[in-house]
């Protein structure tokens, strides 16, 4: 009896990035081609509102196998691609409405749901990621806090599994992100080897950092947050409480956390965690200095502190991930 190849459905809209839809189907494509008939493999298809060609955001065209209401049941993994625009110094996602309305019934049929890039912003405005926490491009990411309070937005990772529900960073991590999902479909062996063939990174952890944490958010002229979180990089291991973070922009902690949120679209507990986080990521990617040294560089304090801080956020060891990056 013939293997059933494991059915992807990527939504795609005039716009999208080209990346977002392309990338994770190269990739489930060498995966089906390195590993041969032994296995089941994976069919992709494209699926847009209307069906027939659509116009990337660079100009490129693809040619989609189906519209949204012939898709159906019969899918294994919906990934929602997504597009940003630039305007003035603003990075802002894209909604296309069509694919958003059509993902509000069709998200919660698959067995596994997954997006690409800004296509988060597209699951979050379908219902599919209240409750879950989730990623997005850095860029966008506090756009996705500030219009949906119900979804637990880091945008520090590079994808994030919440369940059946997978959203990844910026465009390229999607490849990452497929790898990862041939991973549990197929096992170690079979990602390694799709990322042999494909001359990728052969896995770069869902906890690696997108980017850097005091880039994040660019600073604007006159900002007192942006001032603050490139403060907050320079001084590690200083107290970076609330309490004393409010009290040096003279204000108080309440309307501190809101305003540093609403910027940044996350806490400041978070931050400051994300910031000596990266710092403690790049002594171990740099140099030998043992754990201790370490965490007191960075700002995380004892080794138990650092340990529970990589455990939560990265879900690896301070020594594993200075093994894997270094």
């Amino acid at each position: 009896m013939p293997h059933l190849p494991h059915r992807v459905v990527i939504t795609a809209f005039p716009g999208v990035e080209l990346l977002d839809v392309t990338g994770p189907a190269e990739v489930f494509s060498v995966a089906t081609r390195v590993g041969g008939g032994g296995r089941p493999g994976y069919r992709v298809r494209i699926a847009t509102s209307a069906g027939g060609p659509v116009t990337t955001a660079g100009g490129v065209r693809l040619l989609s196998d189906l519209r949204l209401d012939e898709v159906g049941d019969e899918v294994d993994t919906l990934l929602v691609a997504g597009a940003v625009e630039v305007r003035g110094d603003q990075v802002v996602p894209v909604l296309d409405e069509e694919v958003a309305g059509w993902l509000r019934g069709a998200a919660a049929r698959p067995a596994r749901v997954g997006s690409t890039c800004a296509g988060a912003h597209l699951l979050a405005a379908a219902g599919a990621l209240d409750g879950l926490s989730a990623t997005t491009h850095w860029r966008t990411a506090p756009h996705l806090a500030a219009a949906h309070p119900r979804v637990t937005v880091d945008p520090d990772p590079i994808f994030i599994r919440a369940g059946r529900v997978w959203t990844c960073a910026g465009i390229t991590s999607g490849m990452d992100m497929a790898l990862a999902m041939v991973a549990e479909d197929h096992g170690p062996d079979l990602a390694l080897a799709t990322a042999r063939m494909m001359v990728m990174y052969v896995k770069r952890s869902g906890g690696q950092s997108q980017f850097s944490v005091p880039l994040a958010v660019p600073a604007e002229t006159g900002d007192r947050i942006g001032d603050l979180r490139l403060w907050i990089g320079e001084h590690l291991t200083a107290d970076l409480s609330a309490e004393a973070l409010a009290a040096r922009l003279h204000l108080s902690v309440r309307h501190f956390n809101r305003v540093f949120r609403a910027r940044t679209g996350t806490t400041p507990a978070a931050y400051v965690e994300a910031a000596r986080l990266e710092a403690a990521r790049r002594l171990l990617q740099e140099g030998d200095r043992p754990l201790p040294e370490v965490a007191g560089a960075s700002g995380l304090g004892s080794v138990e502190s650092l340990h529970r801080a990589f455990r939560r956020r990265l879900g690896t060891t301070p020594a594993e991930y200075r093994r894997r990056f270094r």
